[in-house]
Parts: C-alpha cells; structure tokens; sequence
C-alpha cells in the first residue's frame, strides 16, 4: 500500500508563487512515477499537471504549466514538491499527487495511477 498526503494549497494572488508537497509513506518508490492532477471547478480530476520517475530526473509537464511549475524530489524525505511560479487564476483548483508502477503506457492519464491523495486547494485571485 502507498499513501499519500498532499499539503500546502493557500490563497495566493495572480503572479504569485507556491510550493505544494506531497509526502508519500507505505512501499519503496524505486518502481513508481509520481504525479500532480488538478481538478478544476466542475470537471473531473484528469487534468494533468507534471510527472516525475522516482527513480529518474526527467520531469514531463503540460503545456499549459511548462515554464511555470517544477516538480522535484526529494528521496531522502519521500516527499514530491510542485513549484508553481507566475500563477494565473486558472489554476485554481484541488490538487492531488498520485504514484503509479513503472510499466504503464500513458502517465497523462489518470486511470493509470493506483494511488492518489486527498488533494490540496489551490485558488489563485486576480
């Protein structure tokens, strides 16, 4: 079993920044990719944010945050960070971390992972 906490989410004004963590406790991560979702006012939470091996440093994000927000370990804590710079009202929304084993086709997909957490709010003024 993996679980996962998510911690962090606040007000934050447009323009402004935010670090969001997810602590991660149960099996050893070596096998897994770890994952940010949001779920945006009225959809579902599929909506993909970045990812990131456990074992490896080749981050993936969507277009939509790149050159915007950072995913980032670190091992020794078990913990997964999102930095989200120059934050836009659009990116409010609950935001959940979610691991996955290594051998899955699409990990842009939220059915491909198995483990999620309990999300942290994210809400950007303007």
């Amino acid at each position: 079993q993996v679980q996962l906490v998510e911690s962090g989410g606040e007000l934050v004004q447009a323009g402004g920044s935010l670090r969001i963590s997810c602590a991660a406790s149960g099996r050893a991560f070596s096998t897994y990719i770890v994952a940010w979702f949001r779920q945006v006012p009225g959809k579902d939470r599929d909506e993909f944010v970045a990812l990131l091996p456990w074992s490896g440093d080749t981050p993936t994000y969507a277009e939509l945050v790149k050159g915007r927000f950072t995913i980032s370990k670190d091992k020794a804590k078990n913990t997964v960070y999102l930095q989200m710079n120059g934050l836009k009202v659009e990116d409010t929304g609950l935001y959940f971390c979610a691991a996955a084993p290594v051998g899955s086709a699409d990990y842009t997909r939220a059915a491909t992972y198995d483990y999620w957490g309990q999300g942290t709010q994210v809400t950007v003024s303007s």
